[in-house]
């Protein structure tokens, strides 16, 4: 099998793994008689371990020029550490097996999209077609998790995330390593990329439009079931939106246009405030979980532009380091940010509030977008 479709493969199962971890941590640990103010707690100091982590292991990545065997110890652990989280129920023990998964789970998502991106790079193939599985590795492990968690118990995700563990194991081992930069990895090289303003103006937008986005991950599931809807319906919420991911991400050959990055974050940013302001005034749980399906015009276009603008400004060397930077603002820091001022936002005065703070700031994103886009829009910069 060529190293495309390895790749494709590994996407397939490591978002699955996503899916089983970041939608469905909040539903588990509601189930386990947690309150949103605790569960908030829990996933707000996940955020500070993925500063921690994140920044870690992308360094470690380039220092020693492999991602390939970084993403092996990583992922051999998650799959003990998730089986360990996902069979326990003592809250001293969700807490650490949680913050151990955020340790060795979430800095494989930016060394998997350097991966990503470079792989698509020297195969001369779109990005869009190698994260598309990613999107249906997420969509399909999100329905299946809904039901294996109505039929089989909430402890049942112990075993599922345990198999896909060792699966995407198998598959990253078989995968050649990516192609390294020739360029020295210096400190200066870095700090060139971070003191550069339109840097720190785009990395601000990412964060600023980053945590509406975490509140709704971290809280939906457990609106749903606070309507009167049940876990195969939190799964099926997030299979539609993994779902309706898949079709963009294959077409982003076609709608990425280099330089209109920021005009095309601020129209997803848009359908954020839309889909955000509607789901304040839905009661129906169906209707709010059919409401996902909007995804497709959020998250995929936003990430995706993202990461192309970021790899237009940062040094080669550092793409690795500078794909963390970006995913430690829209899953780490923005995290922290959404899971406590969430919980608190939620617990006080309910999910309909909840819903309309995050519309009002995804709108403040819009502006901010437009802003940039007027202001840096039409150059094409380079580090």
């Amino acid at each position: 099998m060529n190293t495309p479709n390895l790749l494709r493969g590994f996407n397939f199962l490591y978002f699955g793994l996503i899916a089983i971890f970041i939608p469905f941590l909040p539903v588990y640990l509601a189930e386990q008689g947690l309150k949103p103010g605790q569960i908030g707690l829990i996933v707000g100091t996940g955020g500070f371990v993925t500063i921690i982590t994140q920044p870690l292991w992308g360094m470690i990545s380039d220092k020693s020029k492999t991602i390939r065997k970084v993403l092996l110890i990583l992922i051999a652990l998650s799959s003990v550490v998730g089986y360990l989280l996902y069979d326990s129920t003592s809250y001293v023990l969700l807490i650490l097996f949680a913050m151990l998964l955020y340790f060795f789970l979430m800095p494989i998502d930016p060394l998997t999209e350097s991966l990503n991106f470079t792989i698509a790079e020297t195969s001369r193939i779109s990005y869009g077609s190698i994260r598309t599985y990613g999107a249906l590795g997420y969509a399909v492990v999100s329905l299946l998790t809904g039901y294996v968690m109505s039929y089989f118990g909430a402890h049942s995700m112990a075993i599922l995330f345990a198999g896909i563990g060792l699966v995407s194991f198998i598959i990253c081992w078989k995968m050649p390593d990516a192609p390294v930069s020739g360029k020295p990895v210096t400190f200066g090289s870095l700090k060139h990329f971070l003191s550069n303003k339109e840097t720190l103006l785009f990395l601000l937008l990412v964060f600023v439009c980053s945590i509406p986005a975490r509140m709704n991950d971290t809280y939906l599931g457990v609106y749903i079931r606070e309507l009167g809807g049940s876990t195969a319906l939190v799964g099926q919420a997030w299979f539609l939106a993994g779902s309706s991911e898949i079709l963009v991400f294959a077409l982003s050959f076609w709608w990425l246009r280099k330089g209109k990055e920021l005009l095309i974050i601020t129209f997803a940013t848009t359908f954020y405030f839309v889909r955000f302001f509607i789901s304040a005034w839905v009661t129906d749980p169906h209707l709010l979980a059919y409401l996902q399906v909007l995804q497709m015009l959020t998250f995929p276009i936003f990430y995706s532009a993202a990461i192309q603008y970021l790899y237009r400004i940062v040094p080669v060397e550092w793409r690795a380091t500078g794909q963390t930077v970006l995913a430690l603002l829209f899953f780490g820091v923005s995290g922290i940010v959404a899971s406590y001022v969430g919980g608190v936002v939620y617990g006080a005065f309910g999910g309909h509030v909840l819903y309309l703070s995050i519309a009002a700031m995804s709108f403040g994103g819009v502006l901010f977008g437009l802003i940039l886009y007027w202001v840096y829009g039409k150059k094409v910069n380079r580090c």
